[in-house]
């Protein structure tokens, strides 16, 4: 009998659920992710094993033999045994540790079973559990380690066989944010909201066989969100060719994880600083291209500027923020012949100074900037702060219609309130991408009325936004036909700007005055 989504998301919960004794929710992921992916492994290979068994059992084949065939054919991956020779040996597998939850060392166990997954399948698993610093007595006692494991092994058995893997890659998104519901900032760390994912895939819609690239990709939520949306329009989603850069291992094996929980199996997720040490590069050294890049990086990270790179066009982003790094990074990865990427900021990167300015001058004139799209705030678990999605094309890649400018969309009204954020609905994400297709007049005006209650929009030629400063505030270029509000987090961060630039220039002032030997000045 078919297992339901809820039936599953539950019995997954109540099995994180005995974390709570040991560990603060934020934590939770760490442990209940290796041991759900490790029952999935298990199950598959052991349901994979009985089906070769039954089907090969009157054939008289050798134990050789029958390892051959049931590997060529069957498996798609190797469950081992560990301490082989022994009399301790046992196989790696779930169901053969959970015999022995009631006995001493049980982390030592689970550690050496997942790590002899690990080195057996080298080319699929490699450092996939992450560090397993929970596998450690001190850290997770092995009664509640024992209790996880006897709950979710009440789950259903995760195979092909017995449940889908829209229903299990389902399960594994519905504990993402469960747990990012639960942990507060922390969560931004790795996980985007799904809505917000969405908004983005939608607005650069991924085509079968393309390539997609995330350079930030935390728990892998926008490279399965591309192959998903592209499957719910008809296209084919298992196609994309799937590339992800995380500066954080453990978090790293949770997109592993999710992918193929998904049953996506063309991708890469690598290990790295992405601005410091790049993964995906070409044979001469430069950052490898692809058809869709997307991300939402970590804000205003601070960052060792590069001295010499490629990547650097217009200038290098300041050592206090790495924001417009991140985007020349996007830019040097799009294909150029139709490479379009997609990002999510903070608002100052729309008008902050110095470094940062060349760099959007150099960007505007290059004109790569295709559209500004302002988000409502406290849409992420990271930050209460608005947002905005920037999108770029590749050199001479734009619309005919579209080029020589930049479309700005104000969706900054547009959103639902929930227990801990503000969400988007499907209205407001449909509307958003409607108003992002829209035609325009010579004024820039939506010449449709696509653009719903809550959006503004409008086209505004490079012309106008150099003769404002090179300055992208939304405000600048289109009103909120509701009563206008002035953007809190915007004027915070540009008065904090101004600040530091007088006191800057009061410093300079003084150094002047001392040279000339006038003292007495007070700030």
């Amino acid at each position: 009998m078919a297992v339901t989504q809820q039936e599953i998301e539950n019995r997954l919960w109540d099995a994180a659920d005995e974390l709570r004794v040991a560990m603060p929710e934020a934590q939770y992921s760490s442990v209940v992710f290796p041991l759900m992916f490790w029952k999935y492994l298990s199950d598959t290979w052991e349901h994979n094993h009985q089906t070769f068994l039954e089907e090969n059992e009157d054939l008289g084949l050798s134990a050789e033999e029958a390892n051959e065939v049931e590997y060529r054919t069957y498996q798609t991956f190797k469950i081992p045994s560990i301490h082989p020779g022994t009399v301790a040996e046992r196989r790696a597998s779930w169901s053969s540790i959970l015999a022995t939850v009631t006995q001493p060392g049980l982390g030592q166990r689970v550690r050496a079973s997942l790590q002899a997954i690990e080195t057996a399948n080298p080319d699929k698993f490699s450092r996939l559990f992450g560090s397993m610093a929970w596998a450690s007595e001190e850290v997770l006692a092995g009664e509640v380690l024992a209790a996880v494991m006897q709950a979710m092994d009440r789950t259903p058995k995760m195979h092909e066989g017995n449940m889908s893997h829209d229903v299990l890659g389902g399960a594994y998104e519905y504990l993402l944010k469960r747990f990012s519901d639960g942990s507060g900032t922390r969560a931004g760390q790795f996980f985007t909201p799904r809505e917000v994912v969405e908004l983005i895939v939608e607005v650069l819609e991924p085509k079968s066989f393309e390539s997609v690239y995330d350079p930030t990709c935390g728990s892998g939520g926008m490279l399965i969100a591309s192959a998903s949306l592209l499957k719910a329009h008809g296209g084919r989603g298992y196609t994309l060719k799937l590339h992800g850069q995380e500066s954080v291992p453990d978090t790293a094996g949770v997109a592993r994880m999710n992918l193929f929980m998904h049953n996506l199996t063309q991708f890469k997720v690598e290990v790295g600083d992405t601005l410091k040490d790049p993964r995906f590069t070409k044979p001469d050294g430069t950052v490898a291209q692809f058809d869709v890049i997307l991300a939402n990086p970590p804000y205003s990270l601070k960052w060792k500027p590069w001295s010499n790179d490629p990547r650097a066009i217009g200038g290098v982003a300041p050592q206090s923020s790495a924001d417009w790094a991140f985007v020349q990074h996007m830019i040097a990865s799009m294909d150029p012949k139709k490479g379009r990427a997609g990002v999510v900021l903070p608002h100052g990167v729309l008008f902050r100074g110095g470094q940062e300015a060349a760099i959007r001058q150099r960007v505007l004139d290059d004109d790569l900037l295709e559209a500004v799209i302002g988000l409502p705030s406290n849409l992420f678990y990271s930050t209460t702060i608005p947002t905005c999605i920037l999108v770029f094309r590749a050199p001479g890649t734009k619309a005919p219609e579209r080029q020589g400018g930049v479309l700005f969309i104000d969706a900054s009204t547009r959103f639902s309130k929930a227990k801990n954020r503000n969400i988007l609905a499907a209205a407001d994400i449909a509307d958003t991408v409607a108003a992002y297709h829209s035609k325009f007049d010579a004024g820039g005006n939506p010449v449709d009325p696509v653009v719903e209650a809550g959006l503004s929009a409008r086209f505004v030629p490079t012309m106008e936004i150099a003769a404002s400063g090179y300055d992208l505030n939304i405000g600048r270029y289109v009103k909120q036909a509701a009563a206008e509000q002035e953007d809190l987090g915007t004027l915070i961060d540009a008065y904090n700007i101004a600040r530091a630039e007088r006191q800057k220039t009061e410093q300079r002032m003084l150094a002047v005055l001392a040279d000339a030997g006038i003292e007495g000045f007070d700030e």
